[in-house]
């Protein structure tokens, strides 16, 4: 019954945040026919303005990092977040009646990274007196890079060839589409077949580390790495950044609320998912944490926060990279199912990876 009330109230809690508060508002304005609308500039700068600020925060925090020491433990955890959404392509995007985009959206957004569960786990390894390395904070761009391309990829590489099987050609060799239109991306990549067997992959990679989205993620990391931007990344990014992520969830709620009908078959998937997820994928990085442990000693709190950042879903870098990289992706279903069931579940499980830690290495 304790446990029932505990996971209620982080429900209620997490409500009450920006991230989910300016959904809701949105869902409502959309609800009730309101006429408000973002022109589609103003959307494109914030959505490059707020992954910029992410990569130059992930930057810093690796151009600050020991890298010799980080470099077991930050393979693991890129290594874990394309696990995470492997799997979610087997499971969640396979599910009868499950959009596959929405499916690998969803299984992106949780195998990369809240930034804010990290930094709960780390208050609640501070208040136990455990100690962690110093570099915890920049294992998360690995994770959460790693998980966002990957699934992005995989959805353009499904639409492709999903568009290819409804395609015949006929004899005068015109292209008779079969079925529903796609991305021109995917149309693109499927006229042709012999490009779908040998360039498919490596255009569809090419196309995405090109795409706006993660462009801006990956500039901004390079820029965070390489150069010293903290000044202008203290005055301008920061300052601005939850302010512009309230406006893109103000967006993305009312978009959700246009699209909440497709859900209502399937809503059950998104909730097994929601809840079952965190503790599968924490289980999962917390073995890759005791694969680092033993070869290179890292940390019982390493460890223990490596499963904090498995178990979690991305609550900022992701949702504005899956919008601008999957438009067609439905934001009721990743954002919905991440934060609303993702992030409290997740949250409540850090307890059972403190435990874990403490039975089979100490401290």
């Amino acid at each position: 019954m304790d446990i029932m009330i505990s996971i209620a109230s982080t429900v209620v809690d997490q409500l009450q945040k920006p991230t989910l508060a300016f959904m809701i508002g949105g869902m409502l304005l959309a609800a009730l026919g309101s006429k408000f609308e973002v022109p589609d500039p103003v959307y494109k700068f914030i959505v490059i303005l707020l992954l910029l600020k992410v990569g130059l925060g992930a930057g810093i925090s690796v151009r600050d990092a020991d890298l010799y020491s980080l470099l077991v433990p930050a393979i693991g955890a890129a290594l874990t977040g394309i696990a995470i959404v492997i799997l979610g392509s087997r499971t969640l995007a396979r599910w009868r009646g499950v959009s596959q985009v929405d499916g690998l959206a969803t299984a992106g957004l949780f195998g990369a990274v809240s930034a804010s569960t990290l930094a709960a786990g780390m208050a609640i390894l501070d208040d136990e007196g455990i100690p962690h390395e110093g570099f915890i904070g920049a294992l998360y761009p690995f994770m959460d890079i790693a998980a966002l391309v990957t699934a992005i990829v995989m959805a353009k590489v499904a639409s492709a060839r999903r568009i290819a099987t409804s395609i015949s050609l006929q004899p005068s060799g015109a292209a008779n589409i079969m079925g529903p239109s796609l991305s021109p991306l995917a149309l693109q990549y499927s006229v042709d077949t012999s490009t779908i067997e040998s360039g498919l992959i490596r255009g569809i990679l090419l196309d995405t580390f090109r795409s706006p989205a993660i462009s801006a993620l990956l500039v901004g990391l390079a820029i965070g790495i390489f150069t010293e931007p903290d000044s202008v990344y203290k005055s301008f990014y920061e300052p601005l950044f939850r302010g512009f992520l309230s406006i893109l969830m103000l967006i993305m709620g009312m978009e959700a609320w246009s699209r909440f009908a497709e859900l209502r078959k399937v809503a059950h998937a998104y909730i097994l998912y929601g809840i079952t997820a965190p503790i599968i994928h924490g289980l999962l990085g917390f073995g890759v944490g005791m694969i680092a442990h033993s070869m290179t000693g890292f940390s019982a709190g390493g460890v223990v926060l490596l499963a904090v950042m498995a178990s979690s879903s991305s609550d900022i870098s992701g949702p504005p990279t899956m919008r601008g990289a999957l438009p067609e992706a439905n934001p009721s279903a990743y954002v919905g199912t991440s934060t609303g069931l993702g992030t409290p579940i997740a949250i409540l499980s850090i307890p059972m990876y403190i435990a874990l830690a403490e039975a089979l290495i100490g401290w």
